[in-house]
C-alpha cells in the first residue's frame, strides 16, 4: 500500500512483555502504510509513572523523525495506563487516534488477588503492584479520555489464566474484566472472542486497529463473527 503520509503509530506493549509481542501489527500497520515506533521499555522493573516519561517521548521522537506531523498509539494491557498517565501530564502536538487493546484502565482483579504474593511480585515489580482495582491502583488516580479513544476487550481465556479468571466479575479475558477495560470519554468501544495474551496477533482484531485508526470507529456488525487466528 502507499504511505499514509504524514502519519505515524506508537506501538505501547504490556507488563511482562517486549516490543517484540507487537510485531504482527507493527508489520500489518506499515503493510497499511502507516509509519511504526515500536517501543521497548523495562515493564517489570519501575513504575507505570517511570516508563511513561521515558517510552512515550521515545515514540514521538521517533516518529517526528519519520516525518509525522500527526501521530496515534496503539497499546496492550498497561501500555494503555502509561499513554492515560503521560497525556494526563503532557499534550503530544499532532496526536491523532489511539486504540488499547485489553487495558486495564479500572484496574485488574487478578493484581487485587496476587499482590503481595512472592512470585508475583518479584516478576512483576513496582508496576505489578499499580493495577490493583482500589484506591492504591494507578487507575483510580487517572482521568478520563480527553482524546479519540477506541478499546477492543477479549471475552476468551487462555487454559492457564482460567483459574484466575475466576476471580474476575463477568466477561473477562483472562487478565481484565470487559466493564473494567472501559474508561469516561472514550469513543467506542468493541468485545471480540479472544483473549489477553494473544489478541495483539489476531487479525481480526488488527483490522479493528486499521479501522479505527482510519475513521474513528470500530465495525460493529462484524464483531459478531468469530475471530480468525493469526496466519
Amino acid at each position: 500500500m502507499p504511505p499514509v503520509q504524514g502519519e505515524c503509530v506508537v506501538l505501547l506493549h504490556g507488563l511482562g512483555r517486549t516490543h517484540r509481542s507487537m510485531a504482527r501489527i507493527d508489520w500489518m500497520l506499515r503493510d497499511a502504510g502507516y509509519a511504526t515506533a515500536n517501543i521497548d521499555y523495562p515493564s517489570q522493573s519501575q513504575t507505570i509513572e517511570a516508563s511513561a516519561r521515558t517510552a512515550i517521548p521515545q515514540g514521538v521522537r521517533e516518529c517526528r523523525d519519520a516525518g509525522a506531523q500527526r501521530i496515534h498509539f496503539v497499546t496492550h494491557s498497561m501500555g494503555g495506563l502509561l499513554l492515560r498517565y503521560y497525556l494526563g501530564n503532557d499534550p503530544v502536538a499532532g496526536l491523532g487516534r489511539v486504540v488499547m487493546l485489553g487495558p486495564p484502565n479500572q484496574g485488574s482483579e487478578v493484581a487485587d488477588a496476587l499482590v503481595g504474593t512472592t512470585l508475583y511480585d518479584r516478576v512483576n515489580g513496582p508496576a505489578g503492584a499499580q493495577l490493583v482495582t482500589g484506591p492504591g491502583g494507578i487507575a483510580a488516580r487517572l482521568g478520563p479520555a480527553e482524546f479519540p479513544l477506541g478499546i477492543i476487550a477479549g471475552n476468551e481465556q487462555t487454559a492457564f489464566d482460567s483459574v484466575l479468571a475466576t476471580r474476575i466479575v463477568g466477561e473477562n479475558d483472562g487478565k481484565v474484566a470487559v466493564e473494567r477495560a472501559k474508561v469516561d470519554g472514550m469513543a467506542d468501544f468493541l468485545v471480540l472472542p479472544v483473549n489477553h495474551t494473544f489478541m495483539v496477533v489476531n487479525d481480526v482484531v488488527i483490522g479493528q486497529v486499521l479501522e479505527f485508526l482510519r475513521h474513528g470507529r470500530f465495525l460493529h456488525e462484524e464483531a459478531a463473527t468469530p475471530a480468525a487466528p493469526a496466519g
